[in-house]
């Protein structure tokens, strides 16, 4: 995805708030060589963009005084009540550096599973997101996780998803973190076994 940001000379409470009134947002991008710099995006355009999960998961192209440079989204601080951004962060990234990331987890083949098509499971996400190590050219957008083999009892842990090639998980201590559980439906209250006795037929009136 490709985004235009614009040099901000100032900076300051009361400049921001000049300029979330003029309809900007006023932001950052750091990282690499060059040292950071003050920016500031037009909001609607950026909100339009934060609603795209890519926007969010992969390596976006920033415009800046007629250059294109690759970032990563950072930090995005918004209004507690209102729909605004009120501050962005972006990193700039370079193609021999590896990158530490948080990208989505897309489950698949849920229904077609033995554990949902035979025993009428429910699946339940664990994890919606993992974070990975990855050099830009391989970052993917999400990683798809298939579902469709689940037995019932089953639990689905990283180890058993095939990740994209380049990509390694960043586990922060954790050997194996369980991505998804496999649960029977409660049962109901009463089976068919427990459910009273249909009513004898009435005596005919003489």
């Amino acid at each position: 995805m490709k985004f235009v940001a614009f040099e901000r000379s100032t900076q300051g409470t009361g400049a921001s708030r000049r300029l979330r009134n003029a309809g900007k947002v006023p932001g950052i991008v750091y990282g690499g060589e060059a040292q950071p710099q003050m920016i500031e995006l037009d909001h609607n355009a950026l909100w339009q963009a934060v609603k795209k999960e890519a926007f969010h998961a992969s390596v976006l192209e920033m415009e800046l005084n007629g250059q294109t440079s690759k970032v990563l989204l950072r930090d995005l601080q918004m209004h507690p009540v209102r729909q605004q951004i009120l501050h962005v962060d972006f990193q700039r990234v370079s193609a021999k550096t590896r990158l530490h990331t948080k990208v989505p987890l897309h489950y698949k083949g849920e229904e077609e599973s033995p554990a949902v098509k035979l025993g009428k499971a429910l699946i339940s996400p664990v994890l919606t997101e993992i974070e990975i190590s990855c050099l830009p050219a391989d970052l993917p957008e999400a990683i798809e996780v298939d579902l469709s083999k689940l037995e019932i009892g089953a639990t689905l842990h990283l180890s058993d998803v095939a990740l994209p090639k380049g990509v390694k998980p960043v586990l922060h201590g954790k050997n194996d973190p369980v991505l998804v559980t496999v649960v029977m439906p409660a049962a109901s209250s009463e089976s068919e076994d427990e459910a009273p006795a249909p009513a004898a037929d009435q005596p005919a009136a003489e």
